[in-house]
């Protein structure tokens, strides 16, 4: 089974502006996902990278009134969680082969292990949970 661990955390629920609030994201070295819907999104931040092996921080959010493409977007704070991925490092056997034979770049293929299972759960939970509320703390005065 694929672990996902889900953050209590005082961010979940609260409203803010997109664009000041992605600003102390960036600030605190997480990105926005360009991955996104024009009414819902995340912020990733890496908690930890080694040997293929990436666990982040997630935090989604929704947006309430306007749409993503514009910063003046009112969205609201989802539950934050902690995911694993696994790199796959081998080639892919497909249409995209001779792309990342020739070039060494294939943002298609799939991680091994989308969603890893997370070892060592409570250090991570802690982890997180430290990452949301030092951005919170900074934000704190924007959000509602």
């Amino acid at each position: 089974m694929n672990s996902v661990i889900a953050l209590n955390s005082v961010i979940d629920g609260k409203k803010a502006n997109f664009g000041a609030v992605r600003d102390i994201f960036d600030s605190h070295g997480c990105s926005f996902c360009s991955n996104f819907e024009y009414d819902q999104g995340k912020f990733d931040a890496v908690l930890s990278r080694e040997n293929g092996e990436t666990i982040y921080l997630r935090v989604p959010f929704f947006v309430v009134e306007g749409m993503l493409d514009h910063s003046s977007a009112q969205i609201q704070f989802g539950t934050p969680y902690v995911i694993k991925h696994i790199v796959n490092f081998g080639l892919d056997h497909d249409e995209n082969s001779f792309v990342t034979a020739t070039t060494g770049l294939d943002q298609f293929q799939e991680p091994l292990d989308k969603d890893g299972r997370i070892s060592d759960k409570s250090r991570w939970e802690q982890a997180g949970v430290e990452v949301v509320e030092r951005i919170y703390n900074s934000m704190r005065d924007l959000v509602s």
